[in-house]
């Protein structure tokens, strides 16, 4: 009877395990090994004659100056990106849960922009900054808004960095909105009783309790911003003059533009570690955070 039993459980497990296991196999673990072979060649994508040219690919990429550079602008664009994001998304956040008409409308309003994929969005604000803002500019006299922002490099991207925190923004106030939420009403009418101000209780009672979702937010953040490439691609395309040239879009036109796939994979194999490294580190704060409470 329990041999029969084990053998019904064994077939339960099997049934609803191995095609995901199968699926996982296929969609994540063999790619990751195929790409990582690639970066120990000289495949350039259509090729059928391959090379093992052993590590050469990596040191190829560390002395490339414009991969270097793209990685700076990546670091600086994640830099900015999650520090405004976070910081409106927070803002947010306590606005829409301080009890003022229409909030659950605010809500949705504001976390719209993240359903809109990025190449779409990217368009959109192409449109904005290329003809809305400049036929305002041209018709108020304004001259620093009548020439578009993505015809400069500098400006090219802080309009990247502005689009970035419009679409983030809304997506990581929900998580801020979820922690806020489960902040005691108690303590924050004893700190009111006690005398503290707005501002006070913010920075004293609601922002220590809700550490775990700003953990969160900031490295969801991080990873998001690192693997950016539809909106880079759909706004900017890298221009003007490489200057909004992310490390995603650059991994791209490694690969698929100068056909050096052997070396983009290289490329995105760092990219990848960038990230596993972030993710490692968001799990190890989140939970020392839980253990400290």
């Amino acid at each position: 009877m329990n041999a029969t039993k084990k053998i019904k459980n064994l077939r339960l497990f099997a049934l609803f395990v191995v095609p995901s296991v199968f699926i996982w196999m296929t969609v994540v673990i063999i790619p990751l090994l195929y790409g990582v072979a690639i970066t120990f060649t000289d495949w350039n994508g259509l090729s059928m004659d391959i090379h093992f040219i052993g590590i050469k690919n990596y040191i190829a990429v560390f002395r490339d100056t414009a991969f270097l550079t793209s990685m700076l602008k990546t670091v600086l664009y994640v830099f900015l990106s999650v520090l405004g994001s976070n910081l409106i998304a927070f803002l947010l956040a306590l606005a829409v849960t301080s009890g003022m008409k229409g909030q659950s409308l605010f809500r949705t309003g504001f976390f719209t922009p993240n359903i809109i994929g990025g190449i779409i969005l990217g368009y959109i604000w192409n449109f904005i900054f290329s003809y809305a803002i400049t036929g305002i500019g041209e018709r108020m006299g304004i001259e620093g808004l009548s020439t578009s922002m993505l015809t400069h490099p500098t400006k090219a991207l802080t309009a990247l960095i502005i689009v970035t925190i419009w679409q983030m923004s809304g997506y990581l106030m929900v998580i801020y909105i979820a922690g806020l939420t489960n902040v005691s009403q108690e303590l924050i009418e004893a700190a009111r009783i006690d005398g503290a101000s707005p501002w006070q209780i913010v920075r004293n009672v609601k922002f220590p309790l809700i550490r775990n979702s700003v953990t969160i937010c900031i490295f969801l953040s991080i990873t998001r911003t690192f693997m950016s490439f539809d909106l880079n691609l759909s706004l900017t395309s890298g221009g003007p003059y490489k200057s909004t040239e992310l490390i995603a879009y650059k991994i791209y036109q490694t690969a698929f533009s100068s056909m050096e796939f052997g070396k983009g994979q290289a490329q995105a194999l760092v990219l990848f570690v960038i990230v596993v490294t972030v993710s490692l580190l968001q799990v190890y704060f989140t939970r020392r955070g839980a253990v400290e409470e």
